[in-house]
């Protein structure tokens, strides 16, 4: 199985003491976010994980940890923009996180560093032409650390919605999709970087930029060696086309402060739930109560047969 750390919330910058506590533990508790009494136990350890995606804003609390991956295969999702204050509140510098980019790279290799240029949001500061700017500028710096950047543009979730009016944040037209995408094409031009939307939901293929997989079957084939039989992921919109993970990160768990965060559904949540963890448990966040209703999860290896095909 493909495990997602997580999609919910940034496990390596917060979270990462507690993770590698899990897999010392070989499991970790995973409590279904529409009924948390329901309970999955998710085997973390080599022999049916396939593959660990993390997903970060910021991985430098993990980079002295990673050892302790040596006998998984894994990558990361690291979101790399460089909005300010009011719409990513608490983020290390830009600088910062570019250095922390590179080092990662340098440690695990510039395949397993995918660079996230999302979402793309724009009003009076963060226009198109910032846009172009911007990612010509970090394009520059990565291009001999990653191989791969996703776009994707701004889901206005009605959640989000107030915040985003608050910055005068608005929906994008195509013409200022395509503008900036053209200049994004452009600009890793000159570079291995491959360039891929997230999801189908805006088709720039014929720009030369296909829509892409985050989870993705191909990188994890060429990290692990052998084919994989997966299916697309039931529980994401019908528009993404990742492959089936099992996520073990909780909402309102984030620290980041992103304006258009979609996993924080309360600026409180996040400050309560920390009262919570503790990095000993085998759950995220609180510990398991009496009635709690553990089932363990069918875990295997999505490791496909070639003698079969």
């Amino acid at each position: 199985m493909i495990i997602s750390a997580s999609r919910r919330t940034d496990i390596p910058s917060f979270y990462s003491t507690w993770f590698f506590n899990r897999v010392r533990e070989k499991h970790v508790l995973v409590p279904n976010p529409f009924n948390p009494k329901q309970i999955s136990r998710v085997r973390l350890t080599p022999d049916v994980v396939d593959c660990i995606v993390f997903w970060t804003k910021n991985p430098t609390p993990m980079l002295d940890k990673l050892n302790h991956l040596k006998e998984f295969k894994y990558y990361f999702q690291f979101t790399l923009n460089a909005y300010g204050k009011e719409i990513e509140t608490n983020l290390p510098s830009f600088e910062q996180r570019i250095d922390t980019f590179k080092r990662l790279s340098d440690l695990i290799g510039k395949e397993k560093v995918i660079w996230r240029y999302d979402p793309i949001l724009t009003n009076e500061t963060y226009n198109t032409d910032f846009h172009k700017t911007t990612f010509f500028k970090i394009a520059t710096q990565l291009k001999d650390h990653t191989e791969k950047c996703m776009i994707s543009f701004i889901d206005y979730y009605k959640h989000i919605r107030p915040s985003l009016s608050s910055q005068n944040i608005h929906p994008l037209t195509l013409e200022e999709i395509r503008e900036m995408a053209y200049s994004f094409r452009q600009s890793i031009s000159s570079t291995p970087i491959q360039l891929n939307t997230c999801t189908r939901k805006v088709d720039l293929s014929d720009m030369g930029i296909p829509a892409g997989m985050c989870i993705d079957r191909e990188l994890i084939e060429r990290l692990t060696g052998y084919p994989i039989s997966a299916q697309k992921d039931k529980n994401q919109r019908d528009v993404c086309r990742c492959i089936e993970s099992i996520d073990i990160g909780s909402y309102d768990t984030c620290f980041n402060g992103c304006l258009y965060c979609y996993a924080n559904t309360a600026k409180h949540k996040p400050f309560r739930n920390l009262q919570k963890h503790d990095p000993a448990s085998p759950k995220l966040i609180g510990q398991v109560n009496d009635d709690d209703i553990i089932k363990d999860r069918a875990m295997y290896s999505l490791r496909r047969d070639p003698t079969l095909f």
